[in-house]
């Protein structure tokens, strides 16, 4: 059996409550919080460890209770993370106001020229040096294999090609499966990992 199920209706078998967030505010503090690191481990706790815990104890299985839960194990981690998230709020909020329409030109202007190419002369340098170390072909992906996360192939392999800081962005709406390259900038040129 093949069924869709709607996050409208997980939420509602969970029967927990979702704040409504009027428009563009959630993508804000969303975007803050990835600047700020609020909701990192280390401040609010590894919710893959704490929930299944919860779970396991013998109370009712609700949200009430796992708010209960939840506070008892971290106490301050609303807090913490309120006052980080916020104070990314308050830089956003003085950095809009220098924003103006020359500066959205010049943006994407930089995004379609500067950034389009240095990324791709990048993923071409990486991917004939690897290919050179390998003493094989590569050749660029495809339009096709783009759209799946492939930017190129050293021999069989296909291969994204990815700055390191790709690492530590928040989740992420694109899943990539394939091997991975990442690459760091240097005074002297990349030092680029590749996945085994």
């Amino acid at each position: 059996m093949i069924y869709n199920l709607k996050n409208e209706s997980i939420e509602g078998y969970n029967q927990s409550d979702s704040y409504s967030f009027p428009k563009y505010t959630s993508q804000l503090i969303n975007w803050a919080n990835q600047n700020a690191q609020g909701t990192r481990p280390r401040v609010v706790g590894q919710m893959s460890e704490l929930f299944p815990e919860f779970i396991s104890k013998t109370h009712p299985v609700t949200v009430e209770y796992w708010k209960r839960f939840y506070v008892m194990q971290h106490p301050k981690a609303f807090d913490e993370a309120t006052d980080k998230i916020y104070a990314q709020i308050e830089n956003l909020r003085e950095a809009i106001k220098l924003i103006d329409r020359d500066m959205v030109k010049r943006w994407v202007e930089d995004l379609i020229i500067n950034k389009t190419f240095n990324g791709l002369y990048v993923q071409k340098a990486v991917l004939a040096s690897l290919a050179d170390l390998k003493d094989t072909d590569y050749r660029l992906a495809t339009p096709e294999e783009e759209a799946k996360g492939i930017d190129g192939y050293v021999g069989d392999v296909a291969y994204s090609v990815k700055p390191d800081t790709y690492k530590t962005m928040g989740p992420l709406s694109e899943k990539i499966d394939v091997k991975m390259i990442y690459y760091t900038k240097t005074k002297t040129g990349l030092k680029i990992e590749v996945e085994d």
